[in-house]
């Protein structure tokens, strides 16, 4: 579903809101979301899951895939998601 998609969801759903007030909030839950996560901080939602921080780390020993020759991967940070229990037994029905 894109942003569009779910801003016209949101709309059926509640039609006395405004399109521009829809798009503020959906703005603002996500910017959140990303703010907390900068933060290294987890974000929880309850029923959906959990986004949290994975810090992979650095690898003097990778090789480049087209040459074979050895090269350095620093180290970084990778956003992960792990679903709820109740949100798998959901899709799993």
């Amino acid at each position: 579903m894109s942003r569009p998609d779910l801003i016209k969801q949101l709309k059926i759903k509640h039609p006395k809101l405004n399109k521009k007030l829809i798009e503020k909030i959906i703005d603002t839950f996500f910017k959140s979301i990303e703010d907390a996560l900068k933060e290294k901080k987890t974000v929880y939602l309850r029923g959906f899951g959990t986004f949290f921080i994975k810090e992979i780390k650095e690898n003097f020993s990778a090789r480049d895939p087209r040459n074979g020759k050895l090269i350095y991967v620093p180290k970084r940070n990778k956003i992960r998601f792990k679903i709820s229990k109740k949100f798998k037994k959901f899709l799993n029905q």
